[in-house]
């Protein structure tokens, strides 16, 4: 019974592909919505405050693409680091010692993933909505989620 619960740890595997193919899907799909903006533009040759405006908006929202596939990156790589190979070596950054790493390191991206996209609301709002309604929960959930930064720390000294 012992071998097979110790083999049981590579059915983890089927999460590490999952998210790795998802990272290079996230990379691979921001990495041509960027040539397909950048090409837009010069043909476009629209030089004008709203096209400044459109294009930075653009460039948010290819840059959360690239943050979600840095998510799922972390989540391969960490899960792979904890239950298949120890001693795998990555940059001192995403090493992964325990679940708690890798929790802490997925938060903290999402906190990135989720101030760019409040941003792409910011430059994307037309007076309509109210950045209130959105801003404040996601303040209060960034606000939450550095507290559960803080007490992870505080909790490894």
């Amino acid at each position: 019974m012992t071998p097979l619960l110790n083999a049981s740890r590579f059915l983890v595997l089927a999460a590490v592909f999952g998210s790795l193919l998802s990272a290079v899907a996230l990379y691979a799909y921001g990495l041509v919505d960027t040539v397909v903006v950048i090409a837009r533009t010069l043909t476009a040759g629209d030089v004008s405050t709203r096209g400044a405006k459109d294009l930075m908006l653009y460039f948010i929202e290819i840059f959360d693409l690239f943050l979600l596939g840095t998510v799922m990156l972390i989540l391969a790589l960490g899960l792979y680091e904890l239950f298949i190979d120890a001693d795998f070596k990555v940059a001192s950054r995403l090493q992964i010692n325990t679940f708690e790493d890798l929790k802490t390191s997925l938060v903290t991206v999402v906190i990135a993933v989720m101030a760019v996209t409040f941003l792409g609301q910011i430059m994307s709002w037309n007076g309509e909505t109210s950045l209130f309604d959105i801003g404040v929960p996601v303040a209060l959930v960034i606000a939450a989620l550095n507290i559960y930064l803080w007490v992870a720390k505080a909790g490894k000294k």
